[in-house]
């Protein structure tokens, strides 16, 4: 083990953050019973926020930033984990109150920690990352709503990015006909090679929305939030149901209770920071049972550590197409 290791730091000496690149040591890291040496990370829309510092993502200064990671435990005091087991982290507040995945070492509480599955290696694991993990979430939401293949067509928002490209690849592979929808016409090919049926231009969702709209869909998953969720909302069909994890156009509700009491339709909030442990381990066994490999290679680009800043200005422009992997340990 290194004593002195590679990290970002996020300082704010002021009203303006910082990013630097910082040289630390073990004694540096915070609390935690499992030292793991971090292969893998990512970006994903939530830490470009916090890179840029563009929305009070980081709460506790200075901070490493980096919400998820994967690797190989160093040393453990906790029961469930010895030294050489494969592990990945999404949430707990990494990269946030904690010191997150942007590290060639992270130390953490074991119980944040899943098993990585036999079928993903590290950097497999962080080209699902946060991303990935919160699409299967939605996915598993919206099976215990009843959303079956059988009930009708899903709709997929921002379908080009992260959480879209992987909730595309799933639930394209379960059977379901799938409508992506993207403000990025170019995509349209990789939107189809992920397993989508129909395009579904970003104007068409982005508009003022109806009380109630025609029925389309039996399901959704929306990563935009503000109109384009109010607008899949009066689209559903009869008891259908859209999981809700993300807020790209806003975190504004412009919605009507219509598609509620007259549909019956449900509205599935999803929570990856804090989601309970037995549900993150389903979600990733379900990630290695429901998800082509060779589909997650094609939407998938790797950088490297120096590399995280220019790629925080480009997700949050919405230049980034699927998942960005970094590689911590060059």
């Amino acid at each position: 083990m290194k004593e002195r290791f590679n990290a970002i730091m996020i300082h704010k000496p002021d009203d303006k953050q910082q990013v630097v690149d910082a040289e630390i040591g073990l004694d540096d890291l915070m609390e935690g019973d499992v030292v793991v040496a971090v292969s893998h990370s990512t970006v994903n829309y939530k830490d470009g926020l916090a890179l840029t510092g563009r929305s009070p993502v980081v709460r506790k200064f200075p901070m490493i930033p980096g919400i998820d990671f994967a690797g190989t435990v160093e040393t453990s005091s906790n029961p469930n984990f010895k030294p050489g087991d494969k592990v990945v982290l999404n949430g707990y507040g990494l990269g946030e109150t904690h010191y997150g995945g942007y590290a060639e070492y992270a130390r953490v509480k074991g119980e944040w920690l899943v098993p990585l599955p036999p079928a993903f290696s590290t950097a497999q694991a962080m080209a699902i990352g946060t991303a990935g993990y919160t699409a299967m979430l939605c996915v598993l939401a919206l099976e215990d709503a009843g959303v079956t293949p059988d009930k009708g067509g899903v709709v997929v928002t921002g379908a080009a990015g992260g959480v879209g490209s992987v909730a595309v690849a799933v639930l394209a592979k379960l059977g379901y006909k799938v409508s992506a929808s993207t403000g990025r016409p170019e995509e349209e090919a990789y939107l189809k090679g992920l397993g989508a049926e129909e395009i579904v231009p970003r104007a068409e969702l982005a508009g003022n929305p109806r009380p109630l709209a025609k029925e389309r869909w039996a399901g959704g998953v929306d990563s935009v939030g503000s109109k384009t969720l109010a607008n899949v909302i009066a689209s559903l069909r009869y008891g259908g149901a859209v999981a809700a994890c993300g807020l790209a156009g806003g975190l504004d509700l412009p919605a009507s209770v219509a598609p509620f009491i007259l549909r019956g339709v449900s509205l599935l909030g999803i929570d990856s920071v804090y989601m309970n442990r037995a549900r993150r381990v389903e979600a990733w066994n379900r990630l290695a049972r429901d998800l082509d490999v060779k589909k997650l290679e094609a939407m998938t680009k790797t950088i490297a550590l120096s590399g995280v800043r220019e790629a925080a200005e480009d997700i949050l422009a919405g230049k980034v197409r699927g998942r960005l992997v970094v590689e911590i340990a060059a």
